[in-house]
């Protein structure tokens, strides 16, 4: 039996791209979060759920069949 939820997405050069831009959006957001919030717990929580995020932002994109080799 093979798990859909861990399943590999070769990107094609389009999907490349979007990958690169998701993560120009999340570095943009934290950038500018950074700036407003400074340092401490809360704003560690804030980075790991940006990254979080743009994991699952990627992985949504390569799901799609028109972003894979």
């Amino acid at each position: 039996m093979e798990h859909g939820e861990f399943k590999v997405h070769m990107l094609n050069d389009d999907g490349i791209k979007k990958a690169h831009s998701i993560r120009e959006v999340f570095d943009e957001c934290l950038t500018k979060l950074s700036d407003l919030c400074g340092a401490g717990r809360e704003f560690s929580i804030v980075k790991t759920k940006l990254e979080e995020s743009c994991f699952f932002a990627k992985k949504s994109m390569a799901n799609q069949e028109i972003n894979q080799k």
